[in-house]
């Protein structure tokens, strides 16, 4: 398959845009409930949008180093490469979280990014060194290995194993290696800290075996197929292990990757359709633009939200706050305003991306 995957861009696109979009109400105090991320067991909407883009990321490491693995590439140079891009991507990430103070004290090392880094770094380690019955071996293996661990393996000083917010083992081990360095709303745990890390490799392997389906010699209508069934058995699948090890994005359950994995196969699966086998494309651009560039973009929002907090046009007032105040909920509902303001905020962020775009400008980390 040497054409791009324009299905697989939009819907990176697409994704992209959705977790600017939660990421940047008008206010956290005024924001419908599929906007918000579940307050500890469950899925919303918003909960997906993380693992939709690391299920993308696997998919990209397939078509891209596989055509490397294949031509027989220096495999030395190669991971040279791969720690390279994950090292910057992580330090990126530990960028934003430090931003504007740099306050090393107690800047949070975890992250979205650097979560991205380590499943990007790892799964490509793997991916040149196995075929897709190792890598499906891996993403079981850490399914079971972490569900096992979660359940069964006491937390020193608490007690019992327990998938409660501070004391289960993983904020145990995010608190002995990373105390005062972790999310600041939780203090205690942190929603992408080093155990849960673990099954979110997993979530890389779903995306990385999607893509030996999607390089394979079936035809079209049979890799959508596929993917339906696909997607579908992990959903079943993982509603059955909700029973015993609940759907949970910020512990990254297993049956959280199965859900989140199966949706996501679901969804390209129309994706791939209706854009790359039917070729309705004429819509396809802007969603391109976003999903070509969407490290880029996701900094360059991270950036322009912390500015905007920064900057005061009065005492205690800063710019995010005054525009929202004047510009949307002097004349709307409260909920809408913020919506609204997310909405406008996403499409500034794209103007630089669409200029990116029309130019062939294309920043890879």
């Amino acid at each position: 398959m040497s054409q791009r995957l324009i299905s697989l861009d939009v819907l990176r696109g697409v994704t992209i845009a959705a977790m600017i979009l939660v990421n940047d109400p008008g206010s956290w105090e005024f924001v419908y409930g599929p906007l918000r991320h579940a307050e500890w067991h469950g899925a919303t909407p918003t909960d997906l949008v993380f693992p939709f883009f690391l299920f993308m990321v696997g998919i990209a490491i397939t078509l891209a180093l596989g055509k490397r693995v294949a031509s027989g590439t220096d495999t030395k140079g190669l991971v040279t490469k791969i720690l390279k891009r994950s090292l910057i991507i992580f330090l990126v990430g530990v960028f934003l979280n430090g931003f504007p103070y740099f306050d090393f004290s107690s800047i949070r090392i975890p992250g979205v990014l650097q979560r991205i880094a380590l499943v990007y770094l790892f799964c490509s380690l793997i991916f040149i060194k196995t075929d897709w019955v190792g890598q499906f071996r891996w993403a079981v293996g850490l399914l079971v290995a972490y569900w096992f661990i979660m359940n069964y393996i006491p937390v020193p000083g608490i007690g019992e194993p327990n998938l409660e917010p501070s004391t289960n083992l993983g904020a145990w081990l995010d608190n002995l290696l990373l105390g005062g360095h972790l999310w600041s709303q939780s203090v205690t745990w942190d929603p992408e800290g080093l155990l849960g890390t673990l099954p979110a490799m997993s979530t890389g392997f779903s995306g990385i075996l999607v893509g030996h389906l999607i390089k394979s010699k079936q035809t079209n209508t049979q890799k959508v197929v596929w993917l339906f069934v696909a997607g579908a058995l992990c959903i079943f699948v993982a509603l059955l292990w909700d029973l015993n090890f609940p759907i949970n994005k910020s512990l990254w359950t297993s049956s959280f990757v199965l859900y989140s994995s199966g949706i996501a196969m679901q969804c390209l699966a129309l994706c791939y359709w209706f854009i790359d086998v039917l070729g309705y494309t004429k819509w396809t651009a802007p969603w391109v633009a976003f999903g070509i560039n969407a490290i880029t973009i996701y900094v360059l929002s991270g950036l322009v939200a912390r500015f905007m907090g920064l900057i005061k046009v009065a005492p205690d007032v800063s710019l995010k706050q005054w525009i929202f105040e004047n510009m949307f909920i002097s004349w709307m509902t409260p909920f809408n305003a913020s919506l609204a303001f997310a909405i406008v905020f996403v499409f500034v962020c794209f103007i630089p991306i669409w200029i990116m775009y029309r130019k062939g400008i294309i920043w890879k980390i």
